[in-house]
């Protein structure tokens, strides 16, 4: 292999992950609304819609990501992960905005998102290490790009169903 070709191989595997996390949460997406397109025309009042009894809304659900981005970020970084905007693990009901307005929910989901963002870089840039091997650290970029996606799908469920 020529260096050339080694070089644009090594180029390319540290925009991997930058790219994979855009496809989930990003500047648009070849498959249709990201995370970040799904939520960005929510209202508050579709947001703390619930779909049906024991059915989570978009509010918990764009809590929830955040949530679980903060985890993979730690994971990434071998940090520890700080608080989180509210006590609790993993789901948080929200049956109103008076615990967190929806504006407050999505700042976090952007904060969270770009903090992942730029710590997976750093670790790309080789500025930063991470405590996991590189096959490790794609799996953690790869999982939370899905569950970004799927839950982008949820939304544009929930919000067609309110809709109607």
């Amino acid at each position: 292999m020529s260096s050339a070709t080694a070089s644009t191989m090594a180029g390319a595997k540290k925009d991997m992950a930058s790219r994979t996390l855009q496809e989930g949460y990003g500047n648009g997406a070849w498959h249709g609304p990201d995370l970040k397109a799904a939520l960005e025309d929510v209202t508050e009042a579709t947001a703390f819609w619930r779909p049906g009894p024991e059915r989570h809304n978009i509010a918990e659900i764009a809590l929830h990501h955040a949530y679980c981005v903060r985890g993979v970020r730690a994971k990434l970084t071998g940090a520890g992960a700080e608080p989180f905007v509210l006590e609790g693990d993993d789901w948080f009901p929200l049956a109103d905005p008076s615990a967190l307005p929806w504006s407050k929910i999505r700042d976090v989901v952007a904060d969270e998102q770009e903090r992942l963002t730029a710590s997976s870089a750093e670790i790309s840039a080789g500025r930063r290490r991470s405590p996991l091997p590189e096959a490790g650290q794609f799996d953690l970029v790869l999982g939370i790009t899905c569950h970004a996606v799927y839950h982008a799908g949820q939304i544009q469920l929930i919000k067609r169903l309110a809709a109607q």
